[in-house]
Parts: structure tokens; C-alpha cells; sequence
């Protein structure tokens, strides 16, 4: 148990989208050295007609698919325990495993259901922890997502992020001179998927609220880049004011109620503040340089952006109160497309150094230490999860878009992998409630 908590920077699974009726293919390229074995045994069930959903299998692949845990595959399980009586930990040690997750499913009232779930340490012949959570036979899917959450906590010290989302963006070509680009929703693991929006124009720069109810986006559906907001829940959309020339690159603030932005209204893109209750307008840099790619630290007292007015592009931090600007990054001739952990220590960005390769990287911002992340040509868009622990990306393979991850840590890596088209524009929800 101790052992695990050390691992501090340990992957959570991601999950992926379909385009169309095809499903994004969590592929794990790297893990840490010696993942856990556990074993998440069939939950019993004790109603009459089936459950829509595999409650059990969906906690062992996410434990299993996230590199730090080996999911032990249920054909090779001696036994189905699903109460502790049932138990026989010689057997588990027998089949090397560290750690067991048993279940029960009982019907509750009208169409929920009660699930009994509990973790053991195997060498210890310990319990860890025994849970009840109710859920529709329609959301049995969200109840494994929280258990995996339970389970992952428990072991590692970091709060599980399996019931976060994520959206980005997918382009495939019917012709020459026809393209089609849709904004993606889905859970971690790409089911429940569905298409946000469709169009015959570019979509850019989508960008989660703080409260992960509603989205920002960029649409040149009228031929012209135009910041919405869509409220998730009901599928209304508001558009922002829409001025001449760029408007560009959303940032929700902290309290949901501001939005940074990019405008060139007055002729040089220049950030700028929109007050969303009131409408009014701040201009936030006044510079000849090219301001763009602002974000917002975790506290709401600081807004980050890139900028080139030192010569080359690099991350920028403002303080809203004073004004007052100072450069952040330093390393490398180009930082750009920043982003925060929700602590405010760790900044993630595309990075190019010497070897003129443009990858993640991330930089402790107390120490000021800067680590390179990945190992490709192309990375761009980075988005944390909200635990702080991945980084997902989208990269090339074999000049096709795709979504990749990597831990803040270097340790673990994947890919999300699709069968057509080409994926950008990846964000990260924050955690869901």
C-alpha cells in the first residue's frame, strides 16, 4: 500500500471518442516498470433479467488500461467471491495478485440498483474498504467509473479522474474539396460518445467551464472564427460579441465568470477580458507584439498567455490586480500553448529546444526546473487531467492526428489511436459531479 502511494505520478486512464460509429483504442506504449497486479472479480447479481452493463469488467479496464495496474484476466480466477467469507487469500497469493476487488448488485427501488463493493490487500489478508453506491440500470456505466475512482484513490493517494470527459476535435475528407469537422464528447473510455457539433468549417480552441457544464469554442461556421458558449444540459448556444478580424482561443476563468480571449479588433491580437454578467470588455495587453493563448491560474489572480514580444514566442504571466507582466519561460526558443495544474505548480506547454522538435514539456514553476515529456516531432494542445497527473496531447503517427498521454512524470505513456480521419484540439474536463 505504501509502495503504491510513492508512485505520486501515476497515470490515470484515458478514454476516447469514435468518429462516427469508430471508437478511439486506448493503446498503452508505456508504463511503469512493475504495474500491481489486481484482480476485480464478477460482481454477483441477485435480479431476475440481465444487467445492460458489466459492472466488474469495467473497473478492471480501467485499472488495467491506465499502466499502473495488470488487471488479472477473469478466465484465470479460481473462484467469484462476492462477499468476504468468500474469500480465500492463499488462492489470490497463489496467482500472484497484490490486491482483489469484489462486488455485489442487489435491486433497490423502481430502477436503481444497490452495489456492495469492497478492496482487499492480498498479502496483508486485509480489508481496505467497503462502499455502497445506487445507481440507475440505465448509469451503471458512471457507477463503475466511481469505483474505479474509489479503488485508485485507495491505492495510489491521487484522486481518481475515470468519470472525467474529454472533447476534441476530428476532421476526415469526403473529397478533394470537402472536409467535415466534428467536436467530440465521450467518457475516459469512449463510450457514451456523441458529436457536440458538425460542420463543413474548422472548429478550434474548445475549453471546459470550471464547473464542467458548459463549453467555449472558436467556429468558422459563418466563414469566420466566432466564440460560442453550448450549455451542455440542454444544447442551447450562445454566441459571443463578435468582432472584425480574430476572435480567438477561450478561457473560462476560476469562477465562471469571465472569459479570456484573443481579438484583433484594434488591429494586433491583444488579450482581452469579456465580464460574461455584465458584457463589458477589459483589454488586458497593450503591445506590439502578438498576444495570444491566454489562461488563467488556479486562484483567478493571474492570467498566463504567449507572447513574441521578446523575440521569439514564450509564456508570459500577468498579475490582474497591478498589471504587472513577467516572462515565465526561458528554455528554448519557442514555449507556447500553456497550461496549469490545478495546484499552480506545474506548467505544461509545447516545447522546442535544440533538437528543433516540438514536444511537451513541463516546468516546476517554484523550482523553475523543465523536464521534455515526450519524444516525438509534433506535439501540440496539451490539456492536464484534473488530478494533475496526465498530460494529453495530439501528435502525429504516420502524418495522422492522433491523441496521445503521458504522465507529468515521463513514466507512462499512450496512445489513442483512430481508425480514419485526423484528431486536435484535445480538453480535459475537470472533475464531474
Amino acid at each position: 500500500m505504501q509502495m503504491l502511494k510513492r508512485f505520486i505520478c501515476a497515470l490515470i486512464v484515458f478514454f476516447s471518442s469514435g468518429l462516427m460509429a469508430q471508437q478511439l483504442v486506448v493503446e498503452v506504449t508505456q508504463g511503469v516498470d512493475s504495474p500491481v497486479p489486481v484482480a476485480v472479480a464478477p460482481f454477483s447479481w441477485a435480479g431476475e433479467s440481465a444487467l445492460a452493463e458489466d459492472v466488474a469488467a469495467i473497473v478492471s479496464q480501467n485499472l488495467g488500461r491506465s499502466g499502473f495496474f495488470r488487471s488479472m484476466n477473469r478466465q484465470n480466477m479460481l473462484s467469484f467471491p462476492d462477499r468476504e467469507e468468500q474469500v480465500f487469500f492463499r488462492d489470490w497469493r497463489m496467482m500472484n495478485q497484490d490486491y482483489l476487488v469484489i462486488g455485489r448488485i442487489q435491486p433497490h427501488s423502481g430502477d436503481e440498483v444497490k452495489i456492495t463493493f469492497e478492496l482487499y490487500d492480498v498479502l496483508k489478508e486485509q480489508r481496505l474498504l467497503t462502499r455502497e453506491v445506487s445507481a440507475g440500470r440505465n448509469n451503471l456505466r458512471d457507477a463503475a467509473h466511481f469505483i474505479s475512482d474509489v479503488v485508485f484513490e485507495e491505492l495510489t493517494g491521487i484522486k481518481g479522474a475515470f468519470s472525467t470527459r474529454i472533447v476534441y476535435v476530428t476532421s476526415d475528407s469526403r473529397d478533394a474539396q470537402n472536409r467535415r469537422y466534428r467536436l467530440h464528447m465521450a467518457d475516459w473510455d469512449g463510450e457514451r460518445s456523441r458529436t457536440v457539433l458538425e460542420s463543413n468549417e474548422p472548429i478550434l480552441s474548445p475549453a471546459w467551464s470550471f464547473d464542467g457544464s458548459k463549453l467555449a469554442y472558436v467556429s468558422f461556421e459563418t466563414t469566420r472564427p466566432v466564440i460560442y458558449i453550448q450549455h451542455l444540459a440542454t444544447g442551447q448556444r450562445e454566441q459571443i460579441q463578435s468582432f472584425p478580424g480574430l476572435n480567438g482561443a477561450p478561457a473560462w476563468s476560476p469562477d465562471g465568470n469571465k472569459l479570456a480571449m484573443v481579438l484583433s479588433k484594434d488591429g494586433n491580437p491583444e488579450i482581452y477580458v469579456l465580464d460574461l454578467r455584465t458584457r463589458a470588455l477589459d483589454r488586458m495587453t497593450q503591445n506590439s507584439a502578438i498576444d495570444t493563448e491566454p489562461f488563467w491560474s488556479p486562484d483567478g489572480r493571474s492570467l498566463f498567455f504567449t507572447s513574441d514580444r521578446g523575440g521569439s514566442p514564450q509564456i508570459y504571466r500577468m498579475d490582474l490586480a497591478s498589471r504587472a507582466v513577467e516572462r515565465v519561460t526561458y528554455e528554448g526558443s519557442y514555449n507556447a500553448r500553456g497550461r496549469l495544474t490545478q495546484d499552480g505548480r506545474f506548467l505544461t506547454m509545447v516545447h522546442r529546444g535544440s533538437s528543433r522538435r516540438f514536444q511537451i514539456a513541463v516546468q516546476d514553476l517554484k523550482s523553475g526546473r523543465l523536464d521534455i515529456l515526450t519524444n516525438s516531432d509534433y506535439d501540440e494542445s496539451p490539456s492536464i487531467a484534473p488530478n494533475g497527473s496526465i498530460v494529453m496531447y495530439a501528435t502525429q503517427d504516420n502524418g495522422r492526428g492522433i491523441l496521445a498521454a503521458v504522465s507529468l512524470d515521463g513514466r507512462i505513456r499512450f496512445n489513442m489511436p483512430i481508425p480514419q480521419g485526423d484528431v486536435r484540439e484535445p480538453a480535459w474536463s475537470p472533475f464531474l459531479k
